[in-house]
């Protein structure tokens, strides 16, 4: 959306693909190439004991431009409905990190069906709401196996019903295969 159109829809687009798809790199991507100054949100909630999960956060780090402003936070519906808005491009990284946080915060991984349905309905809404460009990034997880656990299948349902909510109100979506862009919408 060019600075001028005000007239125009606002563009919000939404990227999925499974584990190692290229869905962040391609939604890096959109945000840069949308021009203006880009804040990404990053939802991970780092844990010090996982090394494994700090190197992929460095490694994401190390590949963002350094003039892109960073937002820590498992709360971007708060971000993302906060008055003034300081960048013309908004990347929320992403979705999958942000509901095990909402699982975990609102120990919810036995609790009913239903029991974050608050925190999804925010974030929709915060999402539909968005007046500038944003671009999130969310992950595929219903195309394998009916998972094991619980609370495997917990997190795919959830997640599903999610990324169709979010498909919804974005006015595209990708689907990242291979590192190759599938448009949706």
């Amino acid at each position: 959306m060019s600075q001028g159109s005000s007239s125009a829809a606002p563009r919000r687009t939404l990227v999925v693909g499974a584990a190692r798809s290229g869905k962040s790199a391609f939604a890096e991507k959109l945000a840069a190439d949308a021009g203006g100054a880009v804040r990404y949100v990053a939802t991970a909630v780092p844990d010090p004991a996982d090394s494994e999960f700090a190197e992929r956060i460095a490694g994401h780090r190390a590949r963002r431009p350094a003039d892109w402003s960073t937002i820590e936070s498992a709360d971007p519906a708060t971000i993302l409905s906060a008055p003034d808005n300081p960048s013309d491009v908004t990347l929320i990284d992403d979705i999958g990190t942000w509901l095990t946080a909402r699982l975990d915060t609102r120990d919810a991984w036995d609790a009913p069906r239903g029991t974050i349905t608050p925190d999804t309905d925010a974030l929709i809404a915060a999402v539909a709401a968005y007046r500038h460009r944003l671009v999130i990034v969310t992950p595929e997880v219903g195309m394998g196996v009916i998972p094991a656990t619980r609370s495997g299948r917990l997190f795919r349902d959830e997640i599903g019903t999610l990324n169709q909510r979010l498909a919804q109100v974005c006015d595209e979506a990708f689907f990242l295969v291979v590192g190759l862009p599938q448009r949706l919408k």
